[in-house]
């Protein structure tokens, strides 16, 4: 597979896992080589892979994210999880609760509020 086949292949992966408003904010082939690589390995292999589910894959990208605290990620991902139907609301808050238990009610706290401003919006 060329580096382009990847491209596509990570741009048809990206759309699938975060909806057609992302293609908005991706440059074109060549203008960006770090969006070129993101797209060819992260979109184009190991999203595209069929070793995990898309669901799998979301709920570790979760625990990464909450172990940095990263709330404004961790909007995007849930909104992501909960438009796609991997996730539904009472699984994100359970997911968020376990969590806690492992980053610490502070982070928690965090992701707990970007969770209720993601329900208010869905």
């Amino acid at each position: 597979m060329t580096d382009l086949d990847r491209r596509a292949l990570g741009l048809s992966t990206i759309k699938e896992v975060y909806g057609d408003w992302i293609t908005e904010h991706l440059p074109p082939v060549g203008q960006s080589r770090y969006i070129d690589f993101m797209l060819e390995t992260l979109f184009g292999e190991l999203w595209s892979s069929d070793v995990l589910s898309f669901r799998d894959r979301r709920l570790l990208l979760l625990g990464a994210i909450a172990a940095q605290g990263e709330e404004a990620v961790f909007r995007i991902q849930a909104a992501a999880a909960l438009q796609r139907g991997e996730l539904d609301a009472a699984q994100l808050q359970e997911a968020i609760l376990f969590l806690t238990q492992y980053v610490g009610y502070p982070r928690g706290s965090k992701l707990h509020t970007a969770l209720g401003d993601v329900l208010k919006k869905a």
